[in-house]
């Protein structure tokens, strides 16, 4: 017989990038009394990275608690960007409801769409909560039809068409069932997860099960296995035994049992089926795998994530600065931080080359795996990496890819070089809406390879102010090729340092990267050309002095400031020839084949390959 165990309740936060899900964690633990009167407390203490604080979203799923009328309420904080899909999916195998937020202006926004299509697939009971409903820009009862469209468009089941409302200021710590209410704190909300999310059920019958969700390191415990206990009960000294992929089985000894208590980790002897832990002493632990009593041993079902989109290359740092500026140069180095991430994030899957000194790692998107590549860097790591490939499929004889659903809000004064430019790229457009206010939202169906390099396009198209989101629609028939960027690359054709002579005179050739000192080697990319075909420069070229006195002065040089090189941007510019340098203090763009003599050798053996064209 089916029981519920009422003293616990396990809920997910979803909302699209920056709609407010960790402020409002935030203010739960100050209403809750997680943190005592007048202590100091960042803000967003939930983005504890510091790529999230930097960036101001969330990238890692992560688990607290909070007690609220003795009652346990486990709160994850999932990302809201779909890229980040693996860590949503893992997250909602452990909760029971989820609390949709969504911003009282924008509206539902294609990430929304993602995590909500998620939470609704797997059954799980909705919350809404419409937030920022102080902003001066608000229309919250437009935004509750557009939600009700969205939970339609997404067959979501009459009892899930039936959520509970509630009307939110996050940065305030107000919640409020109607907006002519005037709300104190959170209390409406905190009631209203209680009353609303269902209590865990389990059968008290059963021996004890967790699927692993998640996976943890500690530097004195070692692997931490994270999962919600399905059913029975589990001690800190129980022998228990992992049951992986295949059926295989392998014992397992606990060391420690920990449950959540705020942001910390709690040592607990015991627990009960509905809760959350945390086993350590675990090696060999996967995501997905099920962890059972030694003399009951069965099977869960396993978790399912969505298949990569997008590869990219991973090699060693092969420059003549190699090794410089890093600590970590090996391939066998960068293959172990490989491994531990695809065996930590379910979302990521590593493939080595025959010479296992480079590596193809597989994700949900570009984004994804540049903050991977920013991640390593961080430890010290010196690597090269490729421009991001998406994965194409082949079915009943025909090319697939991946296909996205973008959203564009932007004035309308961009609408006609925005269509023109995604029109390029093989998009579709879907539909136009204009409210009258000298702003349009287009919905277009776009391949995924056709965004890859367009965000910064886009923000110099709409001069900064034009929003684009997108999620993966699915799968269709190869649309054709296109021309993924119209300028070629200025080329260093010797080792030495930038001077300031030879750049002043190069600017007229394109767009310079590098500044007067800036160490320089054969093959690296010293600027954009604005034709398109690579020429091969001399960065390091001095003016020639003579004893003689020139009749005129020579004039100051001053040269035109670089564009700050970000590792996003490095990876949308290069071509498929071309790869990032990535260090822990610079990152350089550079040739793959380093030598002119071995480059020009390439590109003959192409026009050979290619006879007829240039003819």
């Amino acid at each position: 017989m089916v029981q519920k165990n009422e003293n616990i309740r396990n809920v997910a936060i979803i909302a699209h990038v920056d709609h407010g899900k960790t402020t409002l964690v935030d203010a739960m633990f100050r209403l809750s009394g997680v943190f005592r009167e007048g202590k100091l407390v960042d803000e967003r203490i939930m983005d504890s990275m510091d790529l999230e604080r930097e960036r101001g979203i969330t990238i890692s799923a992560k688990n607290c608690a909070i007690f609220w009328k003795n009652v346990k309420i486990n709160i994850l904080d999932t990302p809201g960007h779909s890229d980040f899909g693996g860590e949503v999916e893992r997250a909602l195998s452990m909760v029971n409801g989820a609390i949709l937020l969504v911003d009282a202006a924008e509206g539902p926004l294609p990430q929304t769409r993602f995590v909500l299509k998620k939470t609704l697939e797997m059954g799980l009971r909705v919350m809404v909560v419409i937030n920022k409903v102080d902003r001066k820009d608000a229309r919250p009862a437009e935004v509750l039809n557009e939600i009700y469209d969205l939970f339609i468009d997404l067959d979501a089941t009459e009892e899930q068409l039936e959520f509970p409302l509630l009307y939110a200021v996050g940065r305030d710590g107000v919640a409020m069932l109607s907006l002519e209410e005037k709300g104190k704190d959170l209390s409406p909300l905190l009631d209203a997860v209680i009353r609303e999310i269902p209590a865990p059920e389990h059968d008290p019958d059963e021996p004890f099960q967790m699927l692993v969700s998640d996976l943890d390191y500690s530097d004195y415990l070692g692997r931490l296995a994270v999962g919600r206990i399905r059913h029975g009960r589990v001690g800190a000294r129980d022998a228990l035994i992992r049951i992986g992929e295949e059926g295989e089985q392998q014992a397992l000894k606990i060391t420690k049992l920990q449950v959540y208590g705020g942001m910390r980790l709690v040592e607990a002897e015991e627990a009960g089926a509905g809760e959350i832990v945390v086993l350590a002493g675990l090696e060999n632990i996967f995501i997905g795998d099920t962890i059972c009593m030694k003399d009951t041993p069965r099977a869960l079902p396993r978790l399912k994530v969505d298949a990569p989109t997008v590869s990219m290359y991973f090699g060693i740092n092969s420059s003549p600065l190699a090794g410089l500026e890093g600590k970590v140069v090996q391939s066998r180095k960068i293959r172990e931080r490989l491994i531990r991430e695809s065996q930590r994030n379910v979302a990521v899957q590593v493939r080595e080359s025959e010479d296992r000194e480079s590596f193809v790692v597989m994700g949900r998107g570009e984004f994804q795996l540049a903050i991977l590549i920013e991640q390593m860097r961080r430890e010290g790591f010196e690597l090269s990496v490729g421009r991001p490939q998406v994965i194409l499929r082949e079915e009943d004889g025909k090319t697939l890819e991946p296909v996205e659903h973008l959203l564009v809000d932007c004035d309308e004064t961009f609408l006609g070089i925005v269509t023109e430019k995604l029109s390029q790229r093989k998009a579709r457009m879907l539909g136009l809406v204009n409210n009258g206010s000298g702003r349009v939202r287009i919905e277009f169906s776009v391949p995924s390879r056709g965004l890859i390099g367009f965000r910064d396009e886009f923000l110099t198209d709409t001069r900064g102010t034009g929003i684009m989101n997108s999620y993966l629609s699915g799968y269709e028939e190869y649309r054709g090729d296109f021309a993924a960027r119209f300028t070629g690359s200025l080329v260093a054709d010797r080792p030495g340092r930038g001077v300031a002579y030879a750049i002043y005179n190069l600017e007229p050739r394109g767009i310079m990267f590098i500044e007067p000192g800036d160490p320089v080697y054969e093959g690296m990319i010293v600027g954009e050309h604005n034709r398109d075909n690579d020429i091969d420069v001399n960065a390091t070229k001095e003016k020639k002095l003579t004893n003689l006195r020139a009749s005129g002065k020579d004039e100051n040089i001053i040269l035109t400031p670089i564009r700050p090189m970000t590792l996003e941007w490095a990876l949308q510019f290069v071509a498929d020839d071309e790869l990032v340098e990535v260090t822990p203090k610079s990152i350089r763009l550079r040739k793959s084949e380093l030598s002119a003599m071995g480059r020009h050798r390439l590109a003959g053996k192409k026009k050979v390959a290619a006879p007829g064209k240039g003819e």
